[in-house]
């Protein structure tokens, strides 16, 4: 079985690539941008799987399907909500959602490999399955990744962008966002759902108690067992250190 990514995020692409490894699903190829993809399917044996995510550095994957026929099966891979995501499982083999969870990709996995014998007369679909999904959303994606967080200061509301923005971190069963001028501020939300809504460019989760945006990362200290430790310009309540079994993504994520 062939399988490609189409990922415009390349530490994104190589994270799904490791953990399609652990299933025995080996990526031959991996593409970043629309161009890239239709020049690719231009001049190559299509595969027998792709993984897609929906916007990629110069359009919308949709661009790809107008271009070629693609004689593959699809699995998406996207940051959209669920209303959005309704419309890809029409005849599609499955979506997963990011940040991915290992198991939902082992069951679409799975469903892959189940119909793959009827791969032939699935492939007939595709192009019907694509204008279904034009149609239902008409308007272009566009990554709405969080630029902004409204926070309660007694009998007030304050707006804090993103730019302002030192780190987020749980403590006590909450969720604190901390910002440059050495405040906090408790905000109703999780460490894991914004992991899904700050864009994964800026923001990264170095472990279980800290997400960082890469413009306040002040200084990187090798510490113990092989993990980090990253030196922030105000925030000094707890060590930030980066979990020895994100160090790896996290070296590719500042590249």
């Amino acid at each position: 079985m062939t399988t490609i990514i189409i990922e415009d995020e390349k530490p994104a692409a190589r994270l799904l690539q490791r953990k399609l490894d652990k299933l025995n699903v080996k990526v031959g190829v991996m593409l970043h941008s629309v161009a890239e993809a239709i020049d690719w399917f231009s001049n190559n044996e299509h595969p027998d799987l792709i993984f897609l995510d929906i916007q990629l550095s110069d359009g919308l994957s949709f661009e790809i399907f107008d271009k070629i026929e693609i004689k593959s099966a699809v699995i998406f891979t996207t940051a959209y909500d669920e209303y959005a995501l309704r419309a890809f499982k029409l005849n599609s083999i499955d979506y997963l959602l990011k940040p991915i969870d290992e198991d939902d990709l082992e069951v679409a996995v799975s469903k892959f490999k189940v119909r793959l014998p009827k791969k032939e007369n699935e492939t007939q679909n595709l192009s019907l399955d694509f204008e279904q999904i034009k149609k239902m959303l008409s308007n272009p994606f566009e990554k709405n990744h969080k630029k902004r967080f409204t926070v309660k200061i007694g009998q007030h509301l304050k707006v804090i962008s993103t730019d302002e923005i030192e780190c987020f971190f749980s403590e006590n069963k909450g969720t604190y966002l901390h910002t440059f001028d050495n405040r906090n501020y408790l905000i109703e939300t999780t460490l894991e759902l914004l992991e899904q809504e700050l864009d994964p460019v800026a923001f990264y989760r170095i472990s279980r108690k800290f997400i960082i945006p890469l413009k306040a990362i002040k200084e990187i200290v090798v510490y113990s067992n092989s993990r980090l430790k990253i030196i922030l310009p105000s925030y000094k309540e707890d060590e930030v250190i980066v979990s020895r079994e994100k160090v790896a993504d996290f070296k590719t994520w500042i590249g």
